[in-house]
């Protein structure tokens, strides 16, 4: 046997599974629901349904607009931004206002037709003064029953809305539970009992408060104070999204910081004493609402006895303990000693909440006795907290976790530091500039140490590729990096399980476990002279996450995250829309005018489709990931491709060979390889032209997602060099896939890493010829460069390395459908104690002999390569 057969046959074992049909593995699934066993909770009333529907004029669904191009003019002079200055001027033009039909001449007049003529869906706001040493503090807020009857009530909503917590589990037999929303979490399962106690029948508006100090003004130091409310009842991917519109703004709460009290102690005591004043004022509504009931009807004309309650407080760590009236430097949930902070996962208890009241109780005996009171309780004496009268609610278990401040702005911010400090920056910087791109990873090509004011997004690319910037990197002194990379890997362990979407205990034990592996590894950074201690409230309530998620489910419940993309809409636009003089009146005004076109708009999609009545969703499937969908563009991005411009171009160098027993073993299945070896090199494919395309891309299918519930989350690049318009050079990028080797391997062994040089469709005559009569052939195909197949990975980073799989000089290839490709993956170079200067981000994928596959790029592929 020759030479060139012996490696034809090694190649057999790689090559063999081609023609495997690859079935999509299903990673959502219907959980087993256990109801709550009183079917009279979320139960409706029997009370007249009344008359909720819209009596407006179906002959011109717009009024009270004249009609389309009136309102469409509307909406666009409202939504786009245009100022008041360049909208009066273009309607001034002569001929605008006849030939658009518009019932307004000015911006000023657009404004007083939405004020008077258009309904508000939510409550006005209310302007309330308080003196504080003769400074004047404003406060403007809302009725907090009135947004959420307007919640309740949403058309858009009412579908989605939950009456009753259950219980899910992942088996038949009930015993794998699972935690995603709210209502499958325990805390609605125990308030739903404890309102069952003293009135049966009653439904649970589980309240969600959020408030965050957000800039307006890059310079001058202006700033807002909003405060936001949602409901529970509505799905967690509802609420997260702002085109929902299921969060309102309920207030925007008086910024100062006292300066003119000269003693610290006094400005914080006041400044808390004001907080929890202007909240217990927003609050104040809820009390009687939450204890007796108040019927609420929602958007399919049902009423039902509902029990609005305090649930979550959703904030950053100055905020968090603002709210548990605790010192700076303490957990605001649990009681644990300074000094055991950061130290370990422990026996921590929340604080004992009753002590507390007992505590505020004593504000009659005299100042002297409260403090004391306080004091021994261990709070500051704060007059009157706002959760001190809230029906059914324990404020320090309503403090939740908060993935942006808490871990990436916290925890992840100090790794990276201290990760800066063991190394320096120009070790990191030179390391991050030739990491090969990837659809999922941010290049820092200029490093990360010239950042200024990094945000949680950056934190969150940061951590994708933080492993890789430390493995085989090695510390001063020649310490071992061991423990330092055991660390690491914890902390971006921990990240990326906290972010789960679904739950159950085995995975909570992991998250446990990633956070005990931290502790275990984490004196390093005090044997380098980094840290003394770790004393960090941040770091110290990570270790509540577990214990929070199966109160509250999974922390996308409540994530500041989205509150933070609330203030552009809801204070940072609205205060660009003012003349920056007394802002909060315009700011409030310029809310309430979007709030009513935002509801109108709605009102006149309701009406075009014919007044219908509620969809009644089903239970959807839950799951980590979604089902990814190959979307392929319509025409191919080059035509009538040679063999030789895939060769040279695109470095598809042994495309005709591997075509060639692609096509014959498709044909022949069953022919032994070493003949199917010798047919190729018979096969002439020399004048075989093909269409190629330069892009791979993935969606998946969001019900929750609109305007388009389909979302590309994922693409593949195959494509050569090119000249810009200004004929400098493109480099090439072939990037690399994970490719599922078939359905009767298990575990990591189904899948291989490969490189996708080019992705094409056959030629008709190829077509006719070796898939005549196929009813399921592929529409496209890959030439895919292949890399060794995963072995065990290393003990301390956890990362599988992987080499190009090289034959007599050339690169071991196949041809693939593309429904092998399960989705692009991001490698690591094997960098070693020093970066080669001829490698850079667009040649490492060349140069580089040696890979790891990072399993941060998102959180999908970390799923994938945890569970197989």
């Amino acid at each position: 046997m020759s030479d060139e057969d012996e490696n034809q046959l090694d190649e057999q074992e790689a090559l063999r599974e081609e023609d495997v049909s690859v079935q999509t593995d299903q990673q959502r699934f219907k959980p087993f629901v256990q109801p709550y066993p009183d079917q009279r909770a979320g139960a409706p009333l029997n009370l007249p349904n009344g008359n909720n529907v819209d009596d407006a004029s179906f002959a011109n669904p717009c009024e009270p607009f004249s009609g389309w191009t009136n309102w469409e003019f509307a909406w666009w002079a409202k939504t786009e931004d245009v100022s008041a200055a360049a909208l009066t001027k273009l309607l001034k033009i002569d001929g605008v206002i006849e030939k658009l039909g518009l019932s307004y001449s000015t911006a000023a007049g657009l404004n007083e037709f939405i004020d008077k003529q258009l309904p508000s869906p939510h409550p006005n706001f209310v302007r309330q003064e308080y003196k504080v040493d003769g400074h004047t503090y404003v406060l403007y807020h809302r009725d907090p029953m009135e947004c959420i009857r307007t919640l309740w009530g949403d058309h858009e909503l009412t579908p989605h809305l939950v009456f009753r917590p259950e219980r899910h589990y992942e088996d038949e037999d009930h015993t794998i539970r699972i935690y995603h929303d709210m209502h499958t979490a325990k805390w609605w399962w125990a308030t739903q009992k404890a309102v069952d106690r003293d009135s049966p029948g009653g439904t649970i508006i589980p309240l969600l408060i959020s408030t965050d100090k957000t800039t307006l003004t890059i310079f001058g130091g202006k700033a807002a104070y909003p405060m936001y409310l949602t409901i529970a009842n509505l799905p967690k991917e509802i609420r997260r999204k702002p085109s929902r519109h299921a969060q309102v703004l309920l207030g925007y709460l008086p910024v100062t910081s006292l300066d003119h009290i000269t003693c610290t102690a006094s400005r914080r005591r006041t400044i808390a004493n004001l907080f929890h004043a202007c909240v217990s004022q927003i609050m104040e509504p809820l009390k009687d609402a939450g204890r007796d009931g108040v019927n609420l009807r929602s958007g399919d004309n049902v009423w039902r006895r509902c029990h609005p309650i305090f649930a979550t407080f959703i904030g950053d760590y100055p905020e968090q303990i603002l709210v548990a009236c605790v010192k700076k430097g303490e957990c605001p949930s649990c009681d644990i000693p300074y000094d055991e902070i950061g130290e370990g996962i422990g026996d921590f208890i929340f604080r004992d909440l009753e002590d507390i009241l007992d505590a505020l109780d004593s504000i009659s005996q005299g100042p002297t006795a409260y403090n004391k009171a306080c004091k021994d309780a261990g709070i500051k004496p704060v007059q009157h907290p706002f959760w001190e009268q809230l029906p059914y609610s324990h404020v320090y278990r309503s403090i939740t976790p908060d993935i942006l401040h808490q871990l990436y702005q916290g925890f992840i911010k100090h790794l990276i530091q201290w990760l800066q400090s063991a190394y320096g920056d120009a070790q990191l910087d030179k390391r991050c500039q030739v990491l090969p791109p990837n659809h999922n990873i941010r290049l820092f090509l200029n490093g990360i140490s010239h950042l200024q004011r990094v945000t949680g997004r950056e934190h969150s690319q940061i951590t994708s590729i933080l492993l890789g910037l430390i493995i085989n990197l090695p510390l001063p002194h020649q310490q071992s990096p061991r423990r330092l990379v055991r660390a690491v890997r914890a902390v971006l362990d921990f990240t990326y399980l906290a972010q789960y979407p679904v739950h159950n205990q085995a995975t909570l034990d992991t998250l446990d476990e990633a956070l005990t592996r931290f502790h275990d590894n984490k004196a390093i950074f005090i044997d380098l002279g980094i840290r003394a201690h770790f004393r960090i409230p941040k770091i110290h309530v990570v270790e509540h996450y577990s214990t929070f998620i199966q109160l509250y489910g999974t922390t996308d419940n409540y994530n500041t995250e989205y509150t933070e993309r609330l203030h552009i809409d809801l204070a940072k636009n609205a205060y660009r829309s003012t003349n920056f003089k007394d802002e909060l009146p315009q700011m409030t005004r310029w809310l309430i005018r979007r709030e009513k076109m935002v509801h109108h708009k709605a009102t006149i999609e309701r009406r075009l489709a014919g007044q219908p009545t509620p969809i009644i969703y089903q239970q959807p499937s839950v799951g980590v990931t979604y089902e990814r969908f190959i979307k392929m563009a319509k025409s191919p991005s080059r035509k009538s491709v040679s063999l030789t411009t895939l060769a040279n171009t695109y470095g598809a160098t042994n495309f005709e060979h591997a075509l060639a027993c692609f096509l014959i073993s498709r044909d022949q299945p069953t022919l032994p390889w070493n003949h199917i070896v010798r047919r190729a090199r018979q096969l002439d494919l020399s004048d075989c032209k093909f269409n190629v395309f330069h892009f791979i891309k993935f969606t998946i299918f969001d019900p929750y997602h609109r305007p388009n519930p389909v979302r590309i989350i994922d693409s593949i690049h195959a494509k050569p060099a090119r000249l810009d318009k200004y004929n400098h050079v493109i480099p090439a990028r072939f990037d690399t896939v994970l490719m599922d080797r078939g359905n009767d391997l298990n575990g990591i062994s189904r899948y291989r890493v490969g490189r996708v040089r080019a992705v094409f469709t056959l030629p008709n005559d190829l077509v006719l010829e070796y898939f005549s009569g196929v009813d399921d052939m592929p529409s496209h195909f890959a030439y895919v460069e292949l890399y060794s197949l995963f072995s065990t990975p290393d003990p301390d980073h956890d990362l599988h390395k992987i080499k190009p799989e090289i034959r007599n000089g050339s690169h071991l290839a196949r041809i693939i459908p593309i429904d092998n490709i399960c989705r692009s993956v991001h490698l690591f170079p094997k960098i070693g104690s020093a970066v080669d200067p001829e490698w850079t981000s667009d040649n490492v994928l060349d140069q580089a002999d040696t890979f790891f596959v990072n399993a941060f790029s998102d959180r999908d592929m970390y799923y994938t390569l945890s569970t197989i």
